[in-house]
């Protein structure tokens, strides 16, 4: 073959180089990499609505596909049948995927709820004792089962003392204004909806007599979360950029919240305030500090219940690297 010559070889380089440099050659920009994320209608999740509205995770390279969904068992279950790659769940949730060895990375620690969730009851109920042998409705293995249980142990009671009415946390605040049970226990916006159509209603426990022991984590499939590192990191920075509009922005960030979980930002103005939310810098210093002895106190809560599945270890899920890479770390 007849070697080129210089003008050909000048035309070829200069080909090469166009193409590499154009989106679809080896040197151009990737697609952004898709994570599918369940959500449920809770206040500490908003971040993620605000990165969604404000387009934070696209500026980050990635594309936050978000699922809403109104029930836990609902989320859990497309989470375990591999139909998200990442979801926003309870802490004692997470220790109940562990136990039931399903491949996990905690890869966030969220909000802490001190107000937001809480037990709710009318006239000639005033203490957690008066509930023995009343009606009481909450949605089974939600935050709000273990909120209701902690305090009937914590006054020398057990679940086998109450009369229990399984309904959805979105649900159980009405079955109480209707007297339809005694009392309920769930979470915001459901509980400012409910205080609002009675004023005899009032707050009887809250999750603020145990600090953490209501708390959210994002959790990542495992074998997603080692195929794309940089999705999950992108993912996190997007969090990061929406807790520093949250804190900026107030009023705009309430509202995209508000409109997210059904309600008005009049209305849940105490409950945000129920809420502490975490930046990247608050979750990783959570995570080397406290995560592990909190979620082993919740594990003891649950075992101690006979509701938890297997020995979970906290700590062996734990992924702290990716919120370090989130901050420059």
């Amino acid at each position: 073959m007849k070697k080129l010559t210089t003008t050909w070889r000048v035309a070829l380089l200069a080909l090469v180089a166009a193409f590499a440099l154009s989106p679809s050659g080896c040197g151009g920009d990737e697609e952004a990499a898709t994570i599918r994320m369940g959500i449920e209608p809770w206040i500490g999740y908003g971040p993620w609505w605000i990165a969604d509205a404000k387009g934070y995770d696209e500026e980050n390279g990635v594309d936050i596909q978000i699922t809403n969904f109104t029930a836990d068992a609902d989320i859990n279950t497309a989470f375990a049948g591999g139909q998200l790659d990442a979801s926003n769940i309870a802490t004692h949730t997470g220790l109940r995927f562990i136990g039931a060895g399903l491949p996990v990375k905690i890869v966030l620690f969220e909000d802490v709820s001190r107000t937001a969730d809480a037990m709710l009851a009318g006239a000639g109920i005033e203490s957690v004792a008066d509930l023995k042998g009343k009606k009481v409705a909450f949605e089974e293995g939600t935050t709000s089962d273990l909120l209701l249980r902690y305090a009937l142990e914590q006054n020398g009671m057990s679940i086998d003392d109450v009369e229990v009415v399984p309904i959805p946390a979105a649900d159980a605040g009405a079955a109480a204004i209707a007297g339809r049970v005694d009392a309920a226990v769930t979470y915001e916006p459901y509980l400012t909806a409910a205080l609002g159509e009675d004023p005899e209603f009032k707050l009887l426990y809250t999750a603020g007599e145990r600090p953490g022991l209501i708390s959210d984590i994002l959790v990542v499939n495992a074998d997603f979360a080692e195929e794309n590192p940089d999705a999950i990191v992108a993912a996190l920075k997007a969090w990061g950029q929406a807790i520093e509009f949250y804190r900026s922005n107030t009023e705009e960030a309430q509202a995209i919240i508000a409109e997210n979980v059904g309600a008005s930002p009049e209305d849940l103005g105490t409950a945000f305030e129920g809420v502490d939310l975490f930046d990247l810098e608050q979750s990783r210093d959570f995570f080397d500090t406290e995560f592990v002895d909190l979620a082993n106190q919740v594990k003891g809560i649950l075992e101690g219940q006979g509701t938890l599945e297997g020995d979970p270890d906290p700590e062996s899920v734990l992924d702290a690297s990716f919120v370090e890479q989130a901050l420059g770390g």
